[in-house]
């Protein structure tokens, strides 16, 4: 406890205004105080403090009067303050002059200065201890991408959902220890509010790159059920063509014509998709007109014995041949059979099965008419008539004629075709190719795409023993 003759003064600058106006505090003195005393006092306080170098005090009848310099109002108020507060102190006449900075002083600013590097010394401990915290926590994410992509090797097929889930797992170790950072740093809310904002953050992108994310997240649904593998041929969105890979945004198919087709995931996902090397065998079908003197039971039989000696139809399931529709000249059949697609070509198949039945009609006397059409002579037509051996030619308008004489006319008829020698009854022909399957040709074509341009491919390579090479039939719908 200060004694009754002590007085109560700041230990050193006050920082702040808040400082300064709570370091006045009262004087204690004797109960009868002098003005020699009391201006004794104040004087040893004012030029301790070192704020008032040139001060003055002056003390009549208890009246203080302060003069001298001051270096801010703040200062003044404080000394008046002091004053005021000394025992035995009837009044304060505070006549200190604000004395103003000039505009060259950078005292402030070196005290700012120093104010500054005092703060980054003593950050600097909290700075490495988060350095620290930071690494450590990074090694931790590493092992743990490491370990969960390990973990789901044998678990989970996909591997861009395993390098997902990996990374996810790496993510989430590395917020852990931003946030154990912030935590000790004493920025708790700022902490919270990360974490906050990293989620406001994730879906503000997901809205502003949404094809984007659609592209990505299609890819990962894809990989994980997998509805094709490298290699099959399907049929996607009305394109058709071996797949070459699946990469993070983009389905790449190699077309029957060797061309390169790429369609956006998000597309791929939510159309209808045909594998045909889900199953080896396949069913194609065609339509072939006969006329209408012809019997029907005799064409269908001729068409059968042609797919049942033909090497690439098989025989289980067994070969249709049905009537399908009364067309305008012609009875339409239609011919239904099944091959082995990983093994033979379906259009080279049907292209020799079309021209292998077309010969057979054509020997067995089987007319194929063309379609009836009306021609229509406004002005008639002229013809001949073949009136005897002795009959000289006349020509005559043809609505002049009688019926009775058109009947001997001469008219062509192109309701069949003149019976041609049998053929050597070979199932496929030069023009055809073979009936094997084109699918080593495209597997070359691709091989000679610019690998820069190639990206990762998510479904890897076939793991079967036989990559489906041809079309077989099957569907698959997403």
């Amino acid at each position: 406890m200060p004694g009754r003759g002590d007085i109560l003064a700041p230990d050193s600058a006050p920082s702040t205004t808040a400082d300064i106006a709570s370091g006045a505090t009262t004087l204690a003195i004797e109960p009868v105080a002098h003005d020699v005393a009391i201006r004794d006092r104040l004087k040893k306080v004012l030029d301790a403090t070192g704020w008032f170098p040139q001060s003055g005090v002056r003390v009549e009848s208890g009246v203080v009067f302060l003069d001298g310099p001051a270096k801010s109002e703040d200062l003044k108020k404080w000394a008046g303050d002091l004053a005021r507060n000394t025992e035995g102190v009837a009044a304060v006449a505070n006549q200190m002059e604000v004395v103003r900075a000039s505009a060259w002083d950078f005292s402030a600013a070196m005290s700012g200065l120093s104010g500054l590097r005092h703060d980054i010394a003593g950050a600097m401990p909290m700075f490495v201890f988060a350095i620290v915290t930071l690494a450590l926590f990074a090694v931790v994410a590493w092992f743990s991408v490491r370990g969960v992509r390990a973990a789901l090797r044998e678990r989970v097929r996909a591997k861009l959902l395993r390098d997902l889930l990996a990374m996810g797992a790496g993510v989430i170790v590395l917020f852990l220890g931003a946030y154990v950072v912030l935590r000790i740093s004493g920025l708790t809310q700022l902490a919270l509010t990360l974490v906050g904002g990293t989620g406001l953050i994730g879906l503000a992108l997901g809205i502003a790159f949404r094809g984007i994310t659609e592209n990505y997240l299609a890819s990962i649904f894809l990989s994980v059920q997998r509805p094709f593998q490298t290699g099959d041929l399907v049929e996607i969105n009305g394109v058709t063509g071996y797949v070459k890979q699946l990469n993070i945004r983009t389905t790449v198919l190699m077309t029957l014509d060797g061309n390169l087709a790429q369609l956006p995931n998000s597309t791929v996902y939510v159309s209808t998709i045909r594998n045909f090397t889900a199953t080896p065998n396949r069913r194609e079908d065609f339509t072939i007109g006969i006329g209408y003197d012809d019997p029907i039971d005799r064409a269908q039989e001729v068409a059968r014995r042609v797919l049942a000696d033909h090497p690439a139809v098989l025989k289980e399931p067994e070969p249709w041949v049905l009537a399908d529709s009364l067309g305008a000249s012609t009875v339409n059949l239609k011919v239904y059979f099944w091959l082995n697609g990983r093994e033979n070509s379906w259009l080279k198949v049907r292209s020799s099965v079309i021209r292998l039945v077309k010969r057979a009609y054509q020997e067995e006397g089987i007319s194929m008419p063309d379609e009836a059409r009306e021609v229509v002579f406004p002005r008639g037509v002229p013809v001949t008539m073949l009136r005897g051996a002795d009959d000289h030619m006349a020509q005559a308008p043809l609505e002049s004629v009688a019926p009775d004489e058109i009947a001997g006319a001469f008219i062509p008829s192109r309701s069949g075709s003149a019976p041609i020698a049998p053929g050597s009854g070979d199932a496929t022909s030069q023009a055809e190719g073979g009936l094997a399957s084109e699918s080593d040709d495209l597997k070359n074509q691709a091989q000679q795409i610019d690998p820069r341009h190639e990206a990762k491919n998510l479904l890897g390579p076939r793991i079967d023993a036989q990559p489906g090479p041809e079309p077989a039939n099957g569907s698959t719908k997403r």
